[in-house]
């Protein structure tokens, strides 16, 4: 299983400016399944960059309507399901993403959403896909039907804060994830608002406890303040494995599975 950062960047400001690359990220070989979340502008792109393939996906999935999460989706649809021609793969997404909330999106047009199976989140409800549950999370964030995502295949978690803001809900939804990836805005204890800032993030790692845990979607005051020595620094106040995504990361997500017990130790 592996994860790939098509892009490590987010927000306003890293989005206009590309200082850090924002086509989400993808999960690949996860239940034999290969799935992109949040691909912001240039995911497209971004993935053949990274020597990926589009035509190989199986899942999209959209946390929230804002742009720099959701803008390369339909053209991901369009590839995984062969131009709209073969009636393959799922779209997981907020009620704001798929159907529009208020003023918030939709951002799947009714064409790209008549192949794909198609599931609205709110938080707290799970949808399964063969052995894949997908569970979303609380956020408070401007959108208000905004989500994050759990990953669970059989007892391997990853969890995904998407943006938001802290929230007592994050420690306890985000509870026994192997891995841990957050959206980190700013560095330090500098907040804004539905964001989360460094400090932020350390105190849900150490709520959390997961094997690894990932800063991404790093705002431009965090780019520029070394995102590297801000992991550094989390990693020596929480005494996990903490780092900062990097555009084209890739990580070996076996590494960090519970190790399955063989026949000969449960015999023994």
């Amino acid at each position: 299983m592996k994860l790939t950062f098509l892009g490590s960047g987010g927000g306003r400001f890293a989005t206009i400016t590309q200082k850090r690359m924002t086509g989400g990220f993808r999960i690949d070989d996860i239940d034999g399944k290969n799935i992109h979340i949040d691909p912001g502008p240039g995911a497209l792109v971004r993935t053949y960059q990274f020597g990926l393939s589009p035509l190989k996906l199986n899942g999209v999935l959209v946390s929230h309507s804002h742009t720099d999460h959701y803008t390369d989706a339909e053209v991901l649809i369009e590839a995984m399901t062969r131009g709209m021609t073969w009636k393959k793969g799922f779209l997981v997404g907020s009620k704001s993403v798929i159907d529009g909330y208020e003023r918030w999106g939709p951002c799947i047009s009714k064409y790209h959403k008549s192949i794909p199976r198609v599931n609205i989140l709110e938080a707290g409800e799970t949808v399964k896909i063969d052995k894949l549950r997908v569970t979303a999370t609380s956020t408070k964030h401007g959108d208000p039907k905004a989500v994050g995502f759990k990953f669970q295949v059989d007892d391997f978690i990853i969890s995904y804060t998407s943006d938001t803001g802290y929230i007592p809900e994050l420690a306890r939804e985000h509870k026994d994830a192997d891995v841990l990836i957050a959206s980190v805005i700013r560095p330090d204890g500098d907040r804004l608002h539905g964001h989360l800032c460094a400090d932020d993030f350390q105190k849900l790692v150490e709520e959390v406890s997961p094997k690894l845990a990932i800063m991404t979607h790093l705002g431009m005051k965090l780019i520029m303040n070394h995102p590297d020595q801000e992991a550094e620094r989390i990693k020596k106040n929480t005494g996990k494995q903490v780092i900062a995504a990097r555009d084209g990361m890739e990580i070996d997500l076996d590494e960090f599975r519970p190790k399955q017990q063989t026949l000969d130790e449960f015999k023994s």
